[in-house]
């Protein structure tokens, strides 16, 4: 299975014992919807909600930070989804929330894992099946382990602002980023990371919302500033579009030098002691200083 499937692929596969479809919508505040609502009201055939919003670690100072692997596994479980299943995942959000999922499954050791790509929306305009029944599936075993250096904390990017080893990619629009839009969270500045590149995530997909060609994402990356022989950590305003950009550097092969700043934005912009920068960022990548 590729790590992006069309609908075509899925609708030929929804019969398939060890294929589990998981719906990650999840939407920021200010949309006014309700994810769990209108997947109970149609989903794709034999879907599960994975209910992406709850997904957090209560624990931790990190706004909506990733949750521990313990309860990942938990909760996969409940869903019916196992060590061997492939798993497709879709949402039908503005801020493309499979992406997130995609980040998370693959962080905790899952092997077979999917975007659909355009997502429920583009599954809706070619008239494919909904249902509104909820599927119950067994329970299976599904083991979580975290892969090391896959997230940033915020005291590893405030030493990567000195040694710039990791190009810092920024998924939020140009406004917020450049600091001439004020933030959509009370008491959040706007602005970015000093030595940050700019690359709104919504410039990766076509209208239809498919990921554009692998020749369209080089090129956006080049045009942005960005140098993929080197290592990148993505971020935006609290680690859920920042996974978009992961994900298109996947499509390109990738990898093993990209991690994501679960923190973001929100975290960085209220602590009064890390540096801020305002206007474009960085359009060329500079070498880092030399101690």
């Amino acid at each position: 299975m590729e790590s992006l499937v069309s609908t075509e692929w899925l609708a030929g596969e929804l019969a398939a014992g060890d294929l589990r479809v998981v719906d990650a919508s999840s939407h920021l505040p200010m949309a006014g919807r309700d994810a769990r609502a209108e997947f109970e009201e149609a989903h794709i055939p034999g879907a599960v909600f994975m209910d992406l919003s709850s997904l957090v670690d209560p624990a931790s100072p990190v706004p909506a930070a990733l949750p521990k692997p313990e309860m990942f596994a938990s909760r996969m479980q409940k869903l019916g989804i196992g060590d061997g299943s492939r798993i497709v995942l879709y949402d039908d959000s503005d801020v493309k929330t499979s992406a997130r999922a995609w980040f998370m499954f693959t962080l905790y050791g899952a092997q077979h894992v999917a975007i659909l790509d355009g997502g429920l929306g583009k599954w809706r305009a070619e008239g494919r099946p909904l249902e509104c029944d909820c599927k119950d599936y067994r329970e299976r075993h599904f083991t979580a382990w975290q892969q090391d250096g896959k997230v940033r904390s915020k005291a590893e990017m405030i030493a990567n602002v000195t040694s710039g080893k990791d190009q810092v990619v920024d998924a939020r629009d140009a406004g917020r980023f450049s600091g001439e839009v004020p933030d959509f969270r009370p008491g959040v500045p706007s602005g970015h990371i000093p030595g940050s590149c700019n690359l709104p995530f919504y410039e990766l997909y076509d209208r239809d919302g498919t990921f554009k060609s692998k020749a369209d994402l080089a090129a956006i990356f080049n045009e942005a500033g960005i140098d993929l022989s080197q290592p990148v950590t993505t971020t935006c305003g609290g680690g859920v579009t920042a996974a978009c950009i992961a994900f298109a550097l996947h499509l390109l092969g990738k990898d093993d030098d990209v991690a994501l700043y679960d923190g973001s934005w929100s975290e960085w912009a209220i602590d009064p002691e890390t540096p801020k920068a305002t206007g474009p960022g960085r359009k060329k990548r500079e070498p880092a200083p030399q101690p």
